[in-house]
């Protein structure tokens, strides 16, 4: 009996995985499947002869968007599900968790629609402190700025960096930059096939700088989960999976999924949830490289 295919979809600046990913094909290996890699733009690659196909770090989707989700449509046997990616890549999805109840990160959306200018840019800014601009359509290698309100030179380049992003007909999120990111830094939990594999505490440092091209600094502790993050993190993908009943016409079992969130004066709030595109720290816990590996094998053998 042939061995189940697996293919692990990369994209072509990460042609032999993430360093996050050593091990992986090993992993599967050991568990009976016939792993391989592909990038998921290579036209000599046979999709239809690629058994599990599951999207792992693809950096370039977000600049391309229409023509990497019309790819994964065509694919037979995709983790997660192409509508599932597809809405999940863009971060108005935080719209529908907080019309949901679901308690997110304080946002203003600047819309590309409303053809905003740079003085009502400039209005819609906070007045003081520092915050944060990011895309509403972005990947692993787009970055987010932070920058500081009274200064003058920083200002203008938050306004610069909003308006080219809604010159590339995304929209800008401003938020406020949260101290508590310094102090206590984000929770990121991890679910495999609806299971709870493992939580990493990052300790980020986002620059306050005039160049928004610039790359934070961060590391990754294991995170012993508290119970009130983990009510949240169920609570979220509760409401998730509300929203994907509705998008797709039925539930879908995720094969993973990352929920992102901040403990703030006002108590825990979800910074993002991710489908796709997605870092899974699996070099940072013990076990759960061993976790995802297993959670693969249970959908190749589906």
């Amino acid at each position: 009996m042939p061995k189940p295919k697996v293919t692990l979809v990369t994209s072509s600046d990460l042609p032999n995985l993430p360093a996050d990913c050593d091990g992986l094909i090993e992993a599967l290996e050991a568990r009976g499947l016939d792993p391989r890699i592909a990038v998921w733009d290579d036209p000599a690659v046979d999709w239809e002869d690629a058994g599990l196909c599951v999207i792992l770090t693809v950096t370039d989707f977000a600049e391309r968007p229409d023509e990497f989700f019309t790819w994964a449509e065509t694919v037979p046997r995709i983790l997660n599900d192409p509508k599932v990616l597809r809405w999940s890549s863009d971060k108005h999805y935080l719209q529908e968790l907080a019309a949901r109840g679901m308690p997110t990160i304080s946002t203003m959306w600047l819309e590309p629609e409303r053809k905003l200018s740079k003085h009502q840019v400039h209005t819609r800014m906070p007045a003081n402190g520092d915050f944060v601009i990011k895309s509403s359509l972005s990947s692993n290698r787009h970055s987010t700025g932070r920058y500081t309100a009274l200064d003058a030179r920083s200002r203008a380049a938050a306004i610069q960096h909003a308006l080219n992003i809604m010159a590339s007909g995304r929209a800008a999120l401003v938020q406020r930059y949260l101290q508590s990111v310094d102090n206590r830094g984000e929770i990121s939990m991890f679910f495999f096939n609806g299971l709870n594999s493992h939580a990493i505490e990052k300790e980020a440092i986002l620059q306050t700088e005039v160049d928004p091209g610039r790359h934070a600094r961060s590391r990754a502790f294991p995170h012993v989960v508290t119970v009130e993050e983990r009510h949240l993190g169920d609570d979220v993908r509760n409401t998730l999976h509300e929203g994907i009943k509705e998008l797709t016409g039925r539930d879908h079992l995720l094969l993973y999924c990352r929920v992102d969130m901040i403990h703030t004066e006002e108590g825990l709030k979800v910074l993002e949830v991710n489908l796709m595109d997605v870092n899974l720290y699996l070099s940072v816990v013990d076990g759960a490289l061993e976790n995802f590996a297993d959670a693969i094998v249970v959908r190749a053998f589906w």
